[in-house]
């Protein structure tokens, strides 16, 4: 089942045996923040360096977790800004045909794999 940000921070918090004010404080948030974050209520997603914070002490994907939080890698805004004309035209097409949609992941995955 896939799950969403706030449901993997949970579960890998539990996981770990963090309660949320203990892995709040290691990440320099709020612990009623993260309670939010945890349950999808949330206003906004966390600053990519808090993702990066929760990654690495939960041993999570902080990649993954980035793009779940629905942010854009800082070190990837600059390729967006330079191709900003085609994103809409790429998006659109991978929603309208997800055999292509599909294609490209698993070409972008399989050359992931391969640098691995």
């Amino acid at each position: 089942m896939l799950q969403g940000f706030g449901q993997q921070i949970r579960q890998a918090r539990k996981e770990k045996g963090y309660s949320q004010r203990d892995l709040a404080r290691l990440v320099d948030l709020d612990f009623t923040y993260l309670s939010k974050l945890e349950n999808d209520r949330a206003d906004y997603p966390p600053k990519e360096d808090a993702i990066r914070k929760l990654a690495e002490h939960l041993e999570l994907d902080a990649e993954e977790l980035v793009f779940l939080a629905g942010r854009i890698p800082e070190r990837d805004e600059e390729f967006l800004r330079q191709n900003y004309k085609a994103m809409p035209a790429l998006f659109r097409r991978m929603q309208e045909n997800p055999e292509f949609a599909q294609k490209v992941f698993n070409e972008a995955t399989q050359q992931d794999e391969q640098e691995k």
